[in-house]
């Protein structure tokens, strides 16, 4: 699972630097620079919100098998973990604006 996501960061920087290059090219002044930072901000966080979420899906499901009364107490922490994303969405939003 490590290897995995050590794997896809290393690709999203590979990438993020080709882009970079071919961004200082076209455009003087390095302005590729903020939309390289608000991919790196939504994906780094969607990723992070989807494991997760992944986890307290997966002991939800476990703890709802033993107990039916624990579905509607294991909801809102799935929220706050999909909140993350939002977050990165966000920061990504306010990098591209200003």
């Amino acid at each position: 699972m490590k290897r995995k996501v050590l794997f896809v960061c290393v690709l999203l920087l590979a990438g993020a630097a080709v882009f970079a290059q071919e961004a200082e090219t076209a455009a003087p002044s390095g302005s590729g620079w903020k939309y390289i930072a608000a991919a790196l901000a939504v994906g780094i966080s969607c990723i992070a919100g989807g494991i997760a979420v992944g986890r307290i899906g997966t002991a939800a499901m476990g703890a709802m098998s033993e107990n039916a009364d624990l579905s509607g107490k294991a909801l809102p922490y799935a929220g706050l973990a999909e909140g993350i994303c939002l977050w990165g969405f966000l920061v990504a939003l306010l990098i591209l604006i200003l």
